[in-house]
C-alpha cells in the first residue's frame, strides 16, 4: 500500500521480505534527496554551516518533534549521535567518587545494559534489575521497586526491545518516585513514531530518549534527548556545543551550560540524518501519514501475520511462543480480520512480535531457514523478533513456511 516511497530500498534488497524495521527501518526515498542537500548547503555556508543549522534546521527538527510527542517547550531538544552519548551524559552528572544507586529492567537495550553493568566495577554502584517476565506482574513489582527506596536513577523503556511489550505508563509509577533529585529517565526509541505518545505530563520531568534509526525512518546519526525545563544538572561528558551561545567568549574559569536542553549537547557531528529526519516528518504530512494512521496500518499487518502462523501449525512460529501481554492475548484473538483494511480488537503493544524459543540455537536454524525463504528477521539469544513496517503488506507473509 506504502511500498511506492520506499523504492530505492526495496529495489536494491528485491525478493527480500524485510521484517526488521524494529532494527533498521528502510528509508524512505525523500531521504535520499535530503542528504544531497545537507551536502549542497555544507558547500553553501562552509564554515559558516552551524550557525545555519542551530538557528535554521535545529529548531525546524525540534518543532517536528516537540509536535510528535505534543511537548510545549521544543527547545528542551537536545541532539546526538546515538542514545549511548545520551546515556553517558545522564551518567556523568553523578560524580564517580560517590555512591551511585540506579533502578532499571532486564528489559533495556545493550547501550544502557553494558553502560550500566561497566560502572559496577566502580565499587560503589549498586544496580537492581527488575525483571519484566512474567509479564503480568511486572507493573506490581516495578512499582514496589520505585517506592523501596530513593533512588539516584531510574531508567526504563516505554516499550521493551526484547520483547515489543509496552511498559507501565509513567503516570502509574512517577508519583511513587519518592526524592525529587532522582534521575528519572525513559528509553523511548521502540515508541517513538510508532506510538501515539503524549508526553507533555512528563516534559517537566522525566528525560525521554529516541531516535530517527527505527520507526522515524531517518536513519542512523540523530538521537535526541528530551530534557526537563529548568534542568540545571551539569554533565561532566561536555562538549562544545553545549554553550554554543558563549563560543566567542573567553573558555576559561568555571565551566558554563546552555539554559535549555542544549546543555546536555556534545561536540561536532554529521547533521546530515537532521535533514533526512526533517525530510520524513514533511513526507508524513504531505501523505497524511500521521502516527495513528501508520500505527493502525501496522496493526492490520499484525492481524494478517498472526492470521497466517494460526494456519501453518508451525512447531516453534505459533502464539504458544509469542510474548504478549494478557490485553494483547484478549485482543488477538483466533477471530480476526486478515484483510489488512481493517482491525479488530486494540493491539496493546509495540510495532514487532517476539518469539521465545528452548534455545538460542533453535532460533539461529530457525532464522537461516527464513531466510533461505526470503524472510529476513532478526534474533537476540532466544528471542525471535518480527517487524512490521509502512513497506510490508498484508499478503506478503504468505512466502512464510512451515
Amino acid at each position: 500500500m506504502y511500498q511506492h516511497l520506499y523504492q530505492h530500498f526495496l529495489r536494491a534488497r528485491p525478493n527480500l521480505l524485510h521484517c526488521a524495521p524494529h532494527s533498521h527501518y528502510y528509508w524512505p526515498d525523500v531521504t535520499r534527496e535530503a542528504q544531497l542537500a545537507y551536502w549542497d548547503d555544507s558547500a553553501r555556508f562552509a564554515d559558516e554551516k552551524w550557525s545555519f543549522l542551530f538557528s535554521e534546521k535545529v529548531p525546524e527538527l525540534q518543532k517536528n518533534i516537540a509536535e510528535e510527542l505534543n511537548l510545549s517547550h521544543s527547545e528542551q531538544i537536545v541532539f546526538a549521535p546515538n542514545t549511548h552519548e545520551l546515556v553517558y551524559r545522564l551518567l556523568s552528572v553523578f560524580s564517580a567518587a560517590k555512591p551511585l544507586t540506579i533502578l532499571t529492567t532486564d528489559g533495556e537495550f545493550h547501550s544502557f545494559n553494558r553502560q550500566s553493568r561497566r560502572i559496577l566495577e566502580r565499587g560503589n554502584v549498586t544496580l537492581e534489575c527488575i525483571p519484566c517476565e512474567p509479564i503480568d506482574t511486572f507493573s506490581e513489582r516495578w512499582c514496589e521497586a520505585v517506592n523501596r527506596q530513593a533512588w539516584d536513577m531510574i531508567f526504563i523503556s516505554q516499550v521493551f526491545y526484547n520483547s515489543g511489550i509496552i511498559a507501565p505508563e509513567p503516570s502509574v509509577w512517577l508519583p511513587l518516585v519518592n526524592a525529587e533529585e532522582t534521575l528519572v529517565v525513559v528509553d523511548g526509541y521502540h515508541g517513538f513514531c510508532a506510538l501515539e505518545t503524549n508526553w507533555q505530563p512528563y516534559e517537566d520531568r522525566i528525560f525521554y530518549l529516541s531516535g530517527a534509526y527505527k520507526y522515524a525512518q531517518g536513519g542512523e546519526g540523530m538521537c535526541f534527548a528530551v530534557v526537563p525545563k529548568n534542568c540545571r544538572l551539569r554533565p561532566e561528558y561536555t562538549g562544545w556545543f553545549a554553550d554554543f551561545a558563549g563560543l566567542a567568549k573567553a573558555q576559561e574559569g568555571a565551566i558554563n551550560y546552555s539554559d535549555d536542553g542544549m546543555r546536555f549537547a556534545g561536540a561536532t557531528m554529521d547533521f546530515s540524518a537532521l535533514y533526512r529526519l526533517n525530510a520524513v516528518f514533511d513526507l508524513w504530512r504531505a501523505e497524511g501519514l500521521d502516527t495513528a494512521t501508520r500505527h493502525a496500518y501496522v496493526q492490520s499487518l499484525q492481524q494478517a501475520f498472526l492470521a497466517h502462523i494460526d494456519g501453518l501449525g508451525h512447531r516453534e512460529l505459533n502464539r504458544q511462543n509469542l510474548l504478549l501481554a494478557a490485553n494483547d492475548v484478549d485482543s488477538l484473538g483466533a477471530n480476526h480480520t486478515s484483510s489488512g483494511n481493517a482491525i479488530t480488537g486494540a493491539i496493546q503493544h509495540g510495532h514487532f512480535f517476539t518469539f521465545l524459543l528452548d534455545s538460542a540455537a533453535t532460533v539461529e536454524a530457525l532464522a537461516a531457514r527464513l531466510r533461505e525463504q526470503g524472510v529476513a528477521t532478526d534474533y537476540r539469544n532466544k528471542r525471535l523478533r518480527f517487524g512490521f513496517a509502512l513497506y510490508q503488506n498484508p499478503n506478503d507473509f504468505q512466502r512464510i513456511r512451515g
